[in-house]
């Protein structure tokens, strides 16, 4: 009979439970959110079938496959649609297609209502939305491998994919291969608790004042490398976290406290896999094929088997595909062959602490750096990264303004010693006219550059920039407007960038009441906004000269559009080329026209 003594020795993959002919097994979740097996004795008829189905007890049997090495590929799906959709490139999609082309069942990991998640099967092709992109928390298994086994010995044809330990589980439950079931699994660095994973969760009602009603990890709407974390609450409210800003993540990979205790212990890693298929980030494919790197995901695809290679054919007509030497997919793929390493915290602390504790508190304590618990090679360390980036600062702000005298005067002119320490300032390139007035105020965080021009360095095109008296300029980090741009801020007036966005050539913005640009607003040529009409009045009720204008977080305004006094643009939003915009743009949606209207909705995006 299974007896579980050290937890190492268990990865909660369910196979157990399934194999037993008599109920015996039942599963109980412990203090850390992960389930393990506990026998009924007195239900137990002691057949061992339990023990001929754990991975782990039979791996030295398991682990081998009739190919020599696998065959490795760099491929993304056709279909873009696929891709933003997806963890990377959406190959497990194109998998997916060929086998519901041919009437067949696809299985792999969703969440349930509440977020947890579970292993699940069908064959209907609206369930692949469930099924794609990675859950980053254990799934259960308990009567998935049973399904399995029905369909396959009933002839269907079957698609799986889980973590290399649920399919080799698979393997040992089935005791036989059969043709037409396709085996894949993917680079599995470890498996979170899905304890922590629902504390996390509420976290941002805890935050926000609303309940997670939809999440997807590694969202592309800000590139694949970071790694973002997305989730719409009830109210509507769409919430990005990227890599630095989830504590989630961060706690995933930098304490690797949270993960199950068989995955310090992973029997699973190395040569040869044991699935028929094997899909991955791709990461280094920058240097192995650049022309696939798009920030969108790219996946690295191993094929293992003879079956696999036969699979795989199929699909080639659905992809863009390049194969890759064996080696280069090692140096950015170590979980391949590595366990991870032993948690960076106190495991048993942290997990107690879990019932007591809040998410956040949880980060404050564990995830987030404290400074004075710091070695003194830490804090010397951190001295010299802090002398490294005040030197590349400085050379930042000699590159920007070309060592140009009016633009270094102009850059001490309206930067104090504490903004130039603190990096949070206005760097002008040449050929900038800034006028501000001694009682405007001009509130900076992080770096915004004035006039940039990277493309044409020595254009003598200018750049205006005026703030009127007793007027407001917020600029946000890493604001970029380009040259050519006419930026007025008129008395009493406030102008908000709040960061992480900027301009193509030739903005225009007049502001003379309440223009706001949200975070991640990126601006094509000759874009205007303005949320006045120049003191010009017409006989119309209900008419204003100057009503605010708002635009959401991470908008695009493509070239030469027009956003006109009291619109506010919507979260997500596309306003296309030559629009005249002069109503709502509802979020995620896309216009155009004269007037604009909306040609589409529930768009996304990156850049």
């Amino acid at each position: 009979m299974i007896e579980i003594k050290n937890k190492v020795d268990c990865c909660g993959c369910n196979a157990c439970g399934d194999a037993c002919a008599h109920g015996a097994i039942t599963f109980k979740t412990d203090i850390e959110g992960f389930w393990y097996p506990e026998v009924d004795k007195a239900k137990c008829v002691d057949c061992g079938l339990c023990e001929k189905v754990c991975p782990i007890i039979n791996i030295k049997e398991l682990k081998k496959n009739d190919l020599p090495h696998s065959i490795c590929y760099a491929a993304e799906h056709k279909n873009m649609e696929v891709v933003f959709d997806s963890t990377s490139g959406g190959l497990f999609s194109a998998l997916a297609d060929i086998m519901y082309k041919s009437e067949g069942y696809v299985g792999g990991a969703v969440f349930n209502e509440d977020f947890s998640v579970r292993q699940y099967i069908s064959n209907n092709k609206e369930d692949l939305v469930r099924i794609r992109s990675s859950k980053y928390l254990q799934s259960s298994l308990e009567g998935f491998f049973k399904q399995v086994r029905e369909l396959v010995r009933k002839g269907e044809n079957v698609l799986v994919c889980g973590s290399p330990c649920q399919m080799a589980a698979l393997r040992a439950f089935l005791r036989k291969d059969y043709d037409n079931l396709i085996i894949t699994d993917y680079i599995c660095r470890g498996t979170n608790s899905p304890k922590v994973w629902r504390k996390y969760l509420d976290s941002f009602e805890e935050r926000y004042g609303s309940k997670v009603v939809y999440c997807k990890a590694k969202s592309k709407e800000y590139g694949w490398r970071n790694l973002t974390q997305k989730v719409i609450l009830e109210n509507g409210k769409h919430v990005y976290e990227t890599k630095d800003q989830s504590n989630y993540t961060k706690g995933y990979l930098q304490t690797g406290v949270y993960c199950r205790p068989s995955c310090y212990d992973c029997k699973f890693k190395g040569y040869p896999r044991m699935s028929d298929i094997t899909l991955a980030d791709f990461w280094g494919i920058e240097k192995v094929n650049n022309s696939m790197e798009k920030n969108l995901g790219t996946s690295l695809v191993m094929i293992n088997s003879k079956k696999g290679v036969a699979y795989f054919e199929k699909v080639k007509k659905r992809i863009n595909y390049v194969e890759v030497p064996f080696k280069s997919i090692e140096a950015g793929n170590p979980s391949l062959n590595k366990p991870l390493t032993s948690a960076k915290v106190d495991r048993k602390q942290f997990f107690e602490d879990l019932d007591k504790m809040t998410f956040l508190q949880i980060a404050d304590k564990y995830i987030l750096p404290d400074k004075n618990n710091k070695s003194t090679k830490s804090k010397v360390k951190d001295i010299l990264k802090k002398i490294k980036g005040g030197l590349k600062f400085g050379r930042r702000i000699l590159r920007t303004t070309q060592y140009n005298p009016k633009a270094l005067y102009q850059f001490f002119k309206y930067n104090t010693i504490r903004e130039i320490i603190s990096g949070d300032v206005l760097i002008p390139t040449p050929y900038c006219i800034i006028t501000i007035a001694k009682s405007a105020k001009v509130n900076k965080k992080g770096i915004t550059v004035l006039g940039n021009k990277m493309k044409f360095p020595k254009s003598k095109l200018e750049t205006r920039l005026l703030v009127e008296a007793n007027a407001t300029l917020n600029l946000g980090p890493n604001t970029t407007i380009s040259y050519g741009a006419d930026v007025e801020v008129f008395q009493n007036a406030t102008l908000t960038f709040k960061g992480h966005g900027g301009s193509n050539i030739g903005l225009t913005v007049i502001c003379g009441n309440h223009i706001e640009f949200g975070d991640g607003v990126m601006m094509g040529r000759h874009v205007t906004v303005r949320d006045n009409n120049g003191s010009h009045y017409i006989n119309r009720q209900g008419y204003k000269n100057s009503m605010p204008v708002i635009i959401g977080d991470k908008a695009w305004l493509c070239e030469s559009c027009t956003i006109m006094n009291g619109v506010k643009v919507g979260d997500g939003a596309i306003v296309g080329a030559n629009a005249f915009v002069i109503s709502k743009v509802p979020a995620h949606s896309m216009v155009s026209g004269h007037p604009a209207q909306v040609v589409d909705e529930d768009v996304l995006w990156k850049y």
